[in-house]
């Protein structure tokens, strides 16, 4: 058997960030029920684990197959590796690989900026013309959403938090070398943050959550799994919350809960990504907005069968 292998270059050139926005949003539109995606499957593999995400389309099948071994930075090698294979619904047969971890590497910003820009178009009073974006990490995921927030909000301010002035140093130099002018920030600019972006791992929130303002988006995407935090109790409390999935939510946002219980999010019933991609949302004056993404299967297959397709939208 042969098939097409996408590197992760061709998997770059092929998923444009408006082009995946669309995409995803298409298919949140007519084909996607972010509560029927299933969850993740973790297996033990020698020093880490194996990470399986599978999903199911009418015309493409897909399944991720990620590795992930703690120990591989200090050997100067990626945390994350990993294929997707991409199948025909029909005959269930391969039809493709992809890069797993340039796959994850754009899907995962793509989702993000599709729900702050919906997020923000329902701002009271209206969007602002030139938001200020703040993003925290400074790794790959925080590398890519600064990427795709210049992007899709045309006019932005971007400035970027890290723990490590080196890795910030060195992000924004890479991005300059784009055209993409990034300023290295605090988390005491929170306040002044029209959408904060979470890009991170870790465990413990990033800023205090009282301080951000009335209006602002806070997405909190780094990561998944009950143990992870970055946002607290009081960002959570004070805010208008989205969620990827509920579902999914309950399983592996660990920014929600425990800062409510899972009895009262399914009481809240908090709106998903397809309620906003369909019906919008209809945010509470001087509430920021909290949207808290864990990642899914889903967006995924979508991203990969359009790498597929040529870069069109499946």
């Amino acid at each position: 058997m042969s098939l097409p292998y996408f590197d992760a270059a061709q998997v770059r050139a092929r998923a444009p960030w408006r082009a995946a926005v669309d995409a995803l949003a298409a298919a949140l539109r007519h084909d996607v029920d972010p509560e029927q995606d299933g969850p993740r499957v973790f297996s033990p593999a020698p020093g880490g684990e194996f990470l399986l995400m599978p999903a199911s389309g009418a015309r493409y099948s897909g399944v991720k197959a990620l590795t992930v071994a703690p120990g591989n930075p200090a050997r100067g090698l990626e945390k994350i590796q990993g294929v997707y294979v991409l199948y025909s619904s029909d005959t269930l047969a391969p039809v493709a690989l992809l890069d797993g971890t340039e796959l994850t590497a754009i899907r995962t910003p793509a989702v993000t900026l599709l729900a702050v820009t919906r997020i923000l178009a329902a701002t009271p009073g209206g969007a602002p013309e030139d938001p200020s974006v703040l993003v925290f990490g400074a790794g790959v995921q925080a590398l890519n959403h600064l990427r795709a927030a210049h992007a899709l909000l045309p006019g932005a301010r971007l400035g970027v938090v890290g723990r490590s002035e080196d890795h910030v140093r060195a992000l924004v130099e890479t991005l300059a070398a784009e055209g993409v002018h990034v300023e290295a920030r605090t988390a005491a600019d929170v306040g002044t943050a029209d959408v904060i972006l979470c890009a991170t791992t870790s465990t413990t929130p990033l800023f205090d959550g009282a301080a951000v303002a009335p209006d602002a988006v806070v997405a909190a995407v780094g990561q998944h799994g009950l143990d992870a935090r970055e946002v607290d109790a009081a960002l959570v409390h004070r805010s208008d919350v989205v969620v990827e999935g509920r579902a999914s939510a309950l399983r592996e946002a660990g920014d929600l809960i425990p800062a409510r219980s899972a009895e009262e999010w399914q009481r809240i019933r908090p709106a998903n990504l397809r309620d906003l991609v369909v019906d919008g949302i209809a945010r509470t004056p001087g509430k920021p907005c909290l949207y808290a993404g864990v990642g899914m299967a889903w967006e995924d297959l979508v991203t990969a069968a359009m790498v597929y397709e040529g870069g069109t939208i499946p």
